[in-house]
């Protein structure tokens, strides 16, 4: 089949944190006035109009965040190794230090927090820090499994109307995102039945690591291990996301890590929230590692503009070359199916395959550019700006919570190895009390989720 290529996204706006106004505010009433705080009428850089921000996490991908905020107001950093502490202390000098992000969060000036810490902690950091009615930025995955993801969503939704959230999905800022939704929502392929994403990394690990040695001085790995189950020290955990993402206690491998990020393509357009089915299969089960190769499909009920539809998730050596006649892309992309056409995406390109090469893609006009939706803008500076402003963002606790619950639900059903029917709406297995179990996990003492 002959490919048909095509291509490629909100406004910066400065305003006072609502926080630090109500803040001001509430310091004045008892006169009978509201008083601006200082500097509130001076340039975009005065400290009122700046967000007092606390960094968790900053090494490894921690640091791609330092520019996003180094106009901002940072007060405190924290991580579990004081080398990255030293290291960020270049950059943010005049910020408190922490080890220990309970305590980081209790810190009283925070109006916002950006977590980038080991995915197991990461609804923990998120939810603690909505409790405390702080504005949140989370890399990704939000979750580690469908209880933590469902807590996060829900408690994000009481509290949308004065906090604003990001799951680092950052690739949602390609403009290639926005062309492929217009794409599937004019007609591009037809009528739309199946979606198909994948992605190729693989691991080779088998077990949890065995105890090798003591923590270096400078690591707190007390801390790092956190709420999961205690695992003695090995210095293979240490270090990327890549180390320690494949072991359940810690991550969920692709699923949370590049999964994030290519589901998103798919995600974004098709207005899809829960599953009804999952379905899955993979390497042999196995209970310290989530597996390499693994197959998920989920049914989405119909919505407003599309029938009811399969989301199949491919990953490591099961991913597709082709699919329908159709070639996948390598690496991570997404196929979506119609009764009419093929488009294939990438983060940055997409393709269209008609299934009737003499029709070709005549059933569909590519809309005009004056109506193509508008370009995001910087993903990071969109969530800085939602903070002092209208607190929306591209991928907030709903949009992200929704997506990597389906996820994860999916890696329920493969340790089932069952056909899993799924309320949405209760949060519960209805034909397997076996996965309703494994839909939550349990916590070392002294960590709680909704702290």
């Amino acid at each position: 089949m002959k490919p048909l290529n095509q291509q490629k996204a909100t406004k910066s706006r400065h305003f006072l944190s609502r926080r630090q106004f109500l803040q001001s505010a509430a310091a004045a009433t008892g006169a009978g006035l509201i008083i601006l705080p200082g500097g509130v009428l001076r340039g975009a850089d005065a400290p009122s109009k700046k967000l007092t921000v606390a960094l968790i996490g900053v090494g490894g991908r921690g640091r791609a965040h330092f520019g996003a905020v180094k106009n901002e107001n940072v007060v405190a950093l924290c991580d579990v190794s004081d080398k990255a502490l030293a290291s960020a202390a270049q950059v943010f000098p005049d910020a408190k230090h922490y080890v220990d992000w309970r305590k980081c969060l209790d810190h009283k000036e925070v109006d916002a927090v950006i977590c980038c810490t080991t995915d197991h902690t990461h609804a923990f950091v998120s939810n603690w820090a909505i409790n405390r009615g702080m504005h949140v930025y989370c890399e990704k995955p939000l979750a580690n499994c469908v209880a933590e993801a469902r807590l996060v969503r829900a408690n994000y939704l009481k509290n949308r109307h004065k906090i604003a959230t990001q799951v680092g999905m950052q690739r949602h800022e390609f403009t290639n995102f926005n062309r492929v939704r217009e794409a599937v929502l004019d007609g591009a392929v037809g009528t739309l039945q199946h979606v198909h994403v994948w992605g190729d990394r693989q691991h080779n690990k088998t077990a949890y690591l065995p105890a090798a040695g003591e923590p270096p001085t400078d690591l707190h790995y007390d801390l790092w291990i956190g709420p999961a189950p205690w695992h003695p020290y090995n210095p293979g955990y240490i270090g990327g996301c890549l180390k320690w993402n494949m072991y359940w206690d810690f991550g969920n491998w692709q699923v949370g890590d590049m999964g994030s990020h290519t589901m998103d393509l798919a995600w974004n357009a098709i207005d899809a929230t829960l599953p009804l089915t999952a379905t899955a299969h993979g390497d042999p089960v196995n209970p310290d590692v989530a597996p390499s190769a693994l197959t998920m499909t989920f049914e989405h009920p119909a919505n407003a503009w599309r029938p009811a539809i399969k989301v199949t998730w491919y990953q490591g050596t099961h991913k597709p070359t082709s699919i329908s006649g159709i070639p996948t892309k390598p690496g991570h992309g997404a196929l979506f199916l119609g009764d009419k056409a093929g488009l294939v995406a990438g983060f940055r390109e997409l393709e269209l395959f008609p299934l009737d090469e003499k029709k070709g893609m005549a059933h569909y006009t590519p809309r005009p550019e004056a109506k193509q939706l508008p370009k995001l803008g910087n993903f990071q500076e969109q969530w800085i700006n939602a903070c002092k402003g209208d607190l929306k963002t591209a991928c907030d606790f709903e949009y992200s919570g929704n997506m990597i619950e389906q996820l994860l639900l999916g890696l329920v059903a493969f340790r089932t190895g069952k056909k899993i029917e799924y309320d949405g709406n209760a949060g519960r297995v209805t034909n397997s009390a076996e996965a309703n179990a494994l839909l939550s996990r349990k916590y070392r003492e002294g960590w709680t989720l909704n702290g």
